[in-house]
C-alpha cells in the first residue's frame, strides 16, 4: 500500500512493553502505528495529532486546539475515564471519542476489596510491627467485624457493581448506593443520598468519575457525618476526596481507616499528611494493573479504531451529544 493511502494511527503516550496487539488488529487494514510519546505536553500532542487518521491516548491532554488541527476520524482512550479529552470539541468536528468501558473491572474491584481488608484488619500495621521485632496486637488499635455492617457505594457502574458482588462474601448486610445517573437498582440495594451514606455506612467505596459536580464529594461536610468506625476506600479518582479534610479526620479519630489508590495530584505529594498516618493504606494508582487487563485493553482499544477505519460505528462512543448529523 502506498504512503498516500496508508492510514496513520498515532499513539500519544508510551509505557506499554510492546504494541503487538494493536499491530495485529490494525495491520490488516493497512494502518501504520506511530508511537509519539507526549508525556502530558499539550503542544507536543497538537503536533503529534496533526497528521493522524486515528489517535490512541492514555494520559496526555487532547484539547480543543489539538482537535481543531487533526484529520483524525476517531480518538480512543486507553481506559475508562476520558476527562483528558475535550469530547465536546471533538463532537463539534464529528470525531467520536471512545473508551474501553470494561477495562480493569475485575482488577479495580479486587483492589478495592484488598484495600478494605487491609485497612479493616490493619494488615500493613501488623506487617510493620512484626518486621520491627514487635509482637502482639495493641488493644488501642481497634478492629471491628465487617459482617452485619453496611456498604455504601458512591457510583454504581461496572466496578461498583463488581465490588458489591465481591463484598457480599464478607457478610455486609445492607448496601446503599448513590448514583444519580442510574434509572433502576437491583432489589438488594437501597438508593441513598450522600448524607445518608455518610451517616449509615460502615464501609464507603468510591466509584464515580471526576467532574466538577463530584470534586471533593468526600469533603469536610461529608466527613463530619461519618461514623468513627467507618472505613473509606477510593479506587476511582483522587479529585473525589478532599485529602486535607480526610487526613484530619483520620488523625483525629473521626474516621477509623482508609484505603487509597488514587490522589490529586499524582504522585502523592511528598508533604501530604496522609504519608504520616498509620491508619491509611496507600497504593500507587495500581488498581488497574494485571497482565491480562493490559492485553485486553490494548486489543480492545485497537479494535475500536479498526471499526471506525472500516467505516463502521464505534461501540463505545462517549461524546454523542452534541454530535452533528
Amino acid at each position: 500500500m502506498s504512503s498516500e493511502t496508508t492510514r496513520r494511527v498515532v499513539i500519544l503516550d508510551d509505557g506499554y512493553a510492546h504494541y503487538d496487539a494493536e499491530q495485529a488488529v490494525l495491520a490488516p487494514l493497512g494502518a501504520e502505528l506511530v508511537l509519539r510519546p507526549c508525556r502530558g505536553d499539550a503542544e507536543a500532542v497538537r503536533k503529534a495529532m496533526a497528521d493522524a487518521d486515528a489517535v490512541l491516548v492514555r494520559e496526555s491532554p487532547v484539547d480543543a486546539q489539538a482537535i481543531a488541527a487533526t484529520k483524525a476520524k476517531v480518538i480512543v482512550r486507553y481506559g475508562v475515564g476520558h476527562e483528558n479529552i475535550d469530547g465536546a470539541a471533538a463532537a463539534r468536528r464529528g470525531i467520536p471519542v471512545c473508551n474501553v468501558p470494561a477495562f480493569g473491572t475485575d482488577e479495580v474491584s479486587d483492589h478495592a476489596i484488598g484495600l478494605l481488608l487491609a485497612a479493616a484488619r490493619r494488615i500493613v500495621e501488623a506487617d510493620r510491627r512484626v518486621r520491627s521485632g514487635a509482637w502482639g496486637v495493641p488493644m488501642d488499635r481497634k478492629v471491628y467485624r465487617l459482617r452485619g455492617g453496611t456498604l455504601g457505594l458512591i457510583g454504581y457502574g461496572r466496578i461498583g457493581q463488581a465490588v458489591h458482588r465481591k463484598a457480599a462474601a464478607l457478610g455486609l448486610a445492607r448496601v446503599l448506593v448513590h448514583d444519580p445517573f442510574l434509572k433502576s437498582l437491583p432489589e438488594d440495594v437501597e438508593p441513598a443520598s450522600l448524607e445518608r451514606i455518610a451517616r449509615e455506612a460502615d464501609v464507603i467505596s468510591l466509584h464515580a468519575p471526576a467532574t466538577n459536580a463530584t470534586r471533593h464529594i468526600v469533603g469536610r461536610a461529608f466527613l463530619a457525618q461519618v461514623k468513627p468506625t467507618a472505613i473509606l476506600v477510593n479506587t476511582a479518582r483522587g479529585a473525589l476526596v478532599d485529602e486535607a479534610a480526610l487526613a484530619a479526620a483520620l488523625a483525629e479519630g473521626r474516621l477509623l481507616a482508609a484505603g487509597l489508590d488514587v490522589f490529586a495530584p499524582e504522585p502523592l505529594r511528598p508533604d501530604s499528611p496522609l504519608r504520616g498516618l498509620d491508619n491509611v493504606v496507600l497504593t500507587d494508582h495500581a488498581a488497574w494493573y494485571s497482565e491480562q487487563a493490559i492485553a485486553d485493553l490494548q486489543r480492545e482499544a485497537a479494535e475500536e479504531v479498526a471499526r471506525v477505519l472500516r467505516g463502521e460505528a464505534p461501540l463505545h462512543q462517549v461524546n454523542k451529544d452534541p454530535f452533528p448529523a
